[in-house]
């Protein structure tokens, strides 16, 4: 070659190079997709450096190949990144070795000494016109390479941000949606007949337990809780099924028998088997004084007689609903209420609670707090206190939730 040549074949590749970064950094500036920003990324390499084979390995959430161009698609199947990959460190050439047979150059990107992306090379052209030797530019294709593949997951983490927001966006609306579910306190009757509170603390945004009080006719009413076996969004969706099934069947006259059958049956149909839902479910008439029951598999409520501060459990019945496809036998139980009386309803997320010896608190904390004179609603948020119970507690493993009721 004559030697008059070179100073201008070398400001001809300083000024390549120059405009391919210039062109690379508008591309991101101006958002290129990522199949546009792998093209012009492509092009550089095929057609102006004359590269026959391009594989770039890049790590995200995980290794992935970003292009593969000319290399056969069974090629990277034969290769694992942390096994072949991680251990080079610098451009290597003359590869050659299994699994790089059809590989020139191994081009390892790296940030803060960490392996970002992995550039395989192979079938060089070395002899282009107008180019120097591929080998030359080594250097280049790895600071060409480190842009693409941090622009690249750049368009990545923004997508997964924006993404996360829309989810939190949306768990927002469905939490919100859920306390709707849940009986405000300030409607729920405080009156010389019956009295009732509840508190509602879902682990996550939504959760999977569920009260509910409702007036069944101007002499009776009825109340419930349940816990769904499972949390989250799922949990979520079926217990907000469950209480638009419960509210439709569940009548001042209905057998607390064929309602847990009615409900067997909702539950089986919308879970196809995969959760079930423990219930405590109960009837109560004003004017007689009469408590009916049944408990299907939840944990037991607690019923104090305030005068005398002795309780007891109000104890499971049945196997809970949706456990099985048909409920054998629902056990109902009667209770005729002649003294003042507390009933405290509540879920697992509450009694599994430990003490600081790592013992289940079960009920012994609801014993403590309810047997008094006090009104129920001071007695939860003595409760609350004492076990700190509020949202990004890190000892609450499970949704929290009471329904108190008073019969003086």
């Amino acid at each position: 070659m004559d030697e008059s040549r070179l100073p201008k074949d070398r400001l001809k590749m300083s000024k390549f190079k120059l405009d391919a970064l210039l062109d690379i950094t508008l591309s991101i500036n101006a958002n290129l997709p990522t199949a546009g920003l792998l093209r012009k990324y492509e092009s550089i390499l095929r057609e102006d450096l004359g590269i026959g084979k391009i594989l770039l390995f890049k790590f995200g959430e995980k290794w992935e190949i970003l292009l593969n161009s000319g290399f056969p698609e069974n090629f990277r199947n034969k290769i694992d990144v942390d096994r072949d990959l991680k251990c080079y460190t610098e451009i290597t050439t003359e590869v050659h070795k299994k699994p790089f047979e059809a590989v020139d150059i191994i081009i390892p990107v790296l940030n803060n000494n960490i392996h970002i992306a992995f550039v395989l090379i192979g079938d060089i052209d070395e002899e282009a016109e107008g180019m120097s030797p591929v080998v030359k530019h080594l250097n280049f294709i790895q600071t060409i390479s480190s842009i693409i593949v941090v622009a690249i997951e750049n368009q990545r983490l923004f997508r997964e941000s924006l993404r996360q927001e829309a989810l939190r966006k949306e768990l927002e609306l469905a939490a919100r949606m859920q306390m709707m579910l849940i009986p405000d306190n300030k409607k729920l009757p405080a009156n010389n007949r019956i009295r009732v509170h509840g508190f509602y603390n879902p682990h996550y945004e939504v959760g999977g337990d569920y009260y509910d009080f409702l007036t069944l006719s101007d002499s009776t009413v009825g109340f419930c809780i349940a816990d769904v076996s499972g949390k989250g969004m799922s949990a979520a969706l079926l217990m907000s099924n469950f209480q638009a099934a419960l509210r439709v069947l569940f009548t001042a006259d209905v057998d607390l028998g064929a309602l847990l059958h009615k409900l067997n049956t909702v539950v089986v149909l919308n879970s196809s088997g995969e959760c079930f839902i423990t219930l405590f479910i109960a009837r109560y008439n004003l004017d007689t004084r009469i408590l009916e029951y049944v408990n299907a598999a939840h944990t037991p409520p607690v019923i104090i007689d305030i005068l005398s501060g002795t309780s007891s459990m109000l104890r499971q019945t049945c196997v809970g609903v949706g456990m099985l496809d048909e409920i054998p036998l629902v056990g109902k139980e009667k209770i005729s209420v002649k003294r003042p009386t507390k009933i405290i309803c509540y879920t697992d997320g509450l009694s599994e609670l430990t003490d600081d010896n790592g013992n289940f608190l079960g009920a012994s904390t609801v014993v403590k707090h309810f047997p008094n004179s006090r009104p129920i609603s001071e007695n939860i948020a003595a409760l609350i206190e004492d076990l700190d119970i509020r949202a990004g507690n890190p000892d609450l493993f499970d949704d929290v939730s009471i329904l108190a009721l008073e019969i003086p």
